[in-house]
């Protein structure tokens, strides 16, 4: 125990060797159930993820990828972990050996994101990203660069498309029920206090609109189906003392065809979650739109949404699992990652000249 980390990256070297047959892959094809690797066990992997794995049918939590050897004794306790499926930072790459890992799920800052992507497609495993995909579109690149090169399928955990009510407001971006939408309103955003540290640091990744941003950026393009075609944007602060890196809360206009407006707002400073959509012949909305649980909402005509009743993050792994069973696309793949990262830049550069309105075609 006293020399963890020796003993673990011997357990990788020594796995390079190991022959041992994937048992989910012997089940009849229903009820295959693939071995995921979580890289980073911090706070979403250990009160989200990891939890929700034990309640989906098509995953099974096999091995983790970890710089802190005093966790692994706990979540080799709480979830049956072989010392043999146990990597750190450094030999991950032998998990290309291990027939039972199947897919590699990234849950580290967001400024790691690219390079262990990186090295998980090419161990020869599926990847799973957690959002925000990367912090330059030129990293989202070659993440998928490095998908298709090694044949592997790429999912971004963006987890509000998996989920029921959101479904419902993408579908209704399609059929219109409520007429053209004309504007709508994207709010995402929390008091930090204390605020994490990584999400402190620019290089990390981190920043309101890196973190939370990305909520009411991804939900306004799925409201709407389309593409922004200009964008213009502002940063605050209440804190400057603290916020010396990043942004404590970004507001953010994006322009779509058909003249529809969405006015975005994403902050560490302030408590927000809604999602509004209006319409020639009505409105709906999602309140709250981003949350764990309990995302609800009601529609012009009386319509309620009610909540989902499903564990998200087990419902988004289920779905990606199939994907990867099945060799069907995923629900949310790189490209769709790639385009938030794309305007979030221009968010950034919007925001550095006061809020110039920037073309995005």
């Amino acid at each position: 125990m006293n020399n963890r980390r020796t003993f673990i990256k011997k357990s990788g070297l020594f796995l390079a060797a190991a022959s041992i047959p994937s048992y989910g892959f012997l089940l009849p094809k229903g009820n295959r159930k693939l071995g995921v690797a979580l890289v980073g066990l911090g706070n979403y992997s250990s009160t989200q993820l990891a939890p929700a794995m034990l309640k989906t049918k098509h995953c099974e939590l096999r091995g983790i990828v970890t710089g802190s050897p005093e966790k692994i004794p706990v979540w080799q306790k709480k979830y049956g972990i072989k010392d043999s499926n146990i990597y750190n930072y450094e030999n991950m790459d032998s998990i290309a050996n291990n027939p039972e890992i199947d897919v590699i799920y990234i849950v580290l800052p967001t400024g790691l994101h690219a390079q262990y992507a990186i090295k998980a497609a090419n161990t020869g495993k599926h990847v799973w990203c957690e959002k925000p995909m990367a912090r330059t579109a030129e990293e989202c690149r070659q993440i998928i660069q490095a998908c298709d090169q090694n044949n592997v399928k790429l999912s971004i955990g963006y987890r509000m498309q998996h989920e029921d009510n959101t479904q419902t407001i993408m579908k209704w971006a399609k059929t219109k029920p409520f007429g053209t939408i004309k504007y709508l309103k994207a709010e995402a955003g929390y008091y930090g206090n204390p605020m994490n540290p990584w999400k402190l640091k620019k290089k990390m990744g981190g920043g309101a609109m890196y973190d939370m941003g990305v909520y009411p950026l991804n939900a306004a393009r799925y409201s709407t189906g389309l593409e922004p075609i200009a964008v213009s944007a502002t940063h605050t602060t209440n804190r400057p003392e603290l916020f010396t890196e990043v942004d404590e809360t970004t507001i953010f206009q994006l322009e779509f065809p058909e003249g529809i407006v969405a006015n975005c707002k994403t902050s560490f400073g302030e408590s927000l979650n809604n999602l509004e959509i209006n319409c020639r012949n009505g409105w709906y909305y999602l309140r709250p739109f981003q949350s764990y649980s309990g995302v609800k909402g009601k529609a012009s005509d009386g319509t309620v949404l009610k909540p989902f009743g499903k564990n998200q993050q087990a419902v988004q792994m289920d779905d990606d699992a199939m994907a990867i069973i099945n060799d069907t696309p995923v629900l949310v793949p790189g490209t769709d990652g790639l385009k938030d990262i794309v305007i979030l830049e221009k968010i950034y550069e919007s925001a550095a000249t006061g809020g110039k309105r920037i073309s995005l075609i």
